[in-house]
């Protein structure tokens, strides 16, 4: 066994790789709610949509200035470790390993099981069976090589994103606009700052994903150039592709249609093009949800990787195949974690008490940028966010309300949340103490 990865990705690569880890079901579902959370206006729906893209594409950018200054793999790990060290950086790997990673890969699998049932009823013991399978054979392929899974993530994404442009296409053909069903007066909320911040937080949760790309810009053949534009691209692309999503909806339910959708693709295409096509859009929403898993289960295993070879986590992660050139171990590990999850069902508790915590930790990646240029004014940047240093502030003030809102909105939650988290400080000591040995 090796310790290097080897640079076998381009531009393109990590751009698709942004896209694909990005749309899993959110942008299929999520337009309602926001839209009813947004008093029922139109205008103010859009706002929050291109508001959310805008925050996204301004960590986005922050990230792309560290990408391209860092040469090590872990992105954001790494990120936070140089910025605001390794005990913190620790931390969100262990969260990310335990908690967000493999239960993020294990939801979009169950999820995906459980739309199989469009097609017919599964029973819940084959149901979860299913998810073990798709989880274990992404596991495979990703096992394989790194070009090989990238490959298959490139055409599923291809598939979903050329899934949204036909239905945005043929729902504006063919839309006229009406509901598909009455709709009930409290369909929407009372307009207020509360209801749009909700909506605003839906909206940055349907984005979220762009930063796994960092987790393997170490792989990239040119970094310096590669992870600014594909990150910075991707993110644009998926602003785009939400934005016209959302009025295609409109176009074929209305605005009061859309708002009282929970599955807003489904009941929108069966409406304008009839049921079979409502069932290709199932089909588009299964891919959909399977390449997003891929890539997750392609990037965050780098992370336990470069954990592994900073001496804090499980030594034999660090090794790389000597055949198939990828962290085979750290990727077998992260799968073989993310059945349990699956197959127990905790996945759904866990990440109801730490998903947040993710955007903390997103905070201090944007925040590094501001650490990192005091700490290395002299280090050579290919790569500066434009607008330092408000573009990283406003992303981290962004990351902040989701918390606090968090935190206020579910106080017992947050605790246990938190509490998972600094779980992880004893086994951090015992590690650096192995480590020091």
């Amino acid at each position: 066994m090796s310790h290097e990865l080897k640079r076998t990705l381009g531009t393109w690569d990590l751009t698709i790789l942004v896209v694909g880890s990005v749309i899993g079901s959110g942008i299929f579902l999520v337009p309602g709610p926001v839209l009813a959370q947004s008093g029922g206006s139109v205008a103010i729906a859009t706002a929050v949509w291109l508001v959310g893209g805008l925050l996204s594409l301004m960590g986005a950018l922050s990230y792309g200035e560290l990408g391209a200054m860092e040469q090590g793999p872990g992105g954001l790990y790494a990120y936070i470790r140089d910025g605001f060290g390794a005990f913190t950086a620790f931390l969100y790997g262990w969260t990310l390993f335990f908690v967000i990673g493999a239960g993020t890969i294990a939801t979009l699998a169950v999820a995906a099981a459980d739309y199989l049932q469009q097609f017919g009823a599964i029973a819940p013991l084959m149901r979860k069976a299913i998810a073990v399978a798709l989880i274990l054979g992404m596991m495979g392929l990703t096992v394989l090589g790194t070009r090989e899974s990238t490959r298959t993530l490139n055409v599923a994404t291809a598939i979903k994103v050329g899934a949204i442009l036909l239905m945005s296409a043929g729902l504006f053909l063919f839309g006229k606009g009406a509901p598909a069903t009455p709709v009930a007066a409290t369909a929407t909320t009372t307009l207020s700052f509360a209801s749009v911040g909700l909506s605003l937080v839906a909206v940055l949760w349907a984005y979220e994903g762009w930063q796994y790309s960092t987790f393997i810009a170490a792989e990239a053949r040119d970094p310096q150039r590669s992870l600014p534009l594909a990150i910075g691209l991707g993110t644009f692309i998926l602003i785009v592709l939400y934005v016209l999503a959302n009025f295609a909806y409109l176009a074929a339910l209305g605005p009061q249609g859309v708002a009282a959708s929970d599955r807003v693709a489904g009941e929108a295409v069966a409406t304008v093009l009839g049921p079979t096509a409502g069932g290709l859009v199932a089909i588009a929403i299964i891919i959909s949800m399977c390449s997003a898993a891929h890539g997750s289960i392609i990037t965050a295993p780098r992370v336990y990787y470069s954990m592994a070879r900073d001496g804090i986590f499980f030594r034999r992660l660090a090794e790389v195949h000597p055949k198939f050139g990828t962290p085979a171990l750290a990727i077998i590990a992260n799968c073989l974690w993310a059945c349990v999850l699956a197959v127990t069902g905790t996945f759904e508790q866990l990440l109801t008490y730490v998903v947040f915590i993710g955007w903390i930790f997103y905070a201090l990646g944007a925040a590094a940028v501001i650490s990192l240029r005091r700490k290395r004014p002299d280090t050579v940047r290919p790569f500066k966010v434009p607008g330092y240093p408000y573009t990283p502030m406003l992303f981290v003030l962004a990351a902040a309300v989701i918390v606090v809102s968090t935190i206020i909105e579910q106080p017992v939650q947050s605790a246990v949340g938190i509490g998972v988290v600094l779980m992880g400080a004893p086994a951090y000591w015992l590690w650096r103490r192995r480590a020091a040995k």
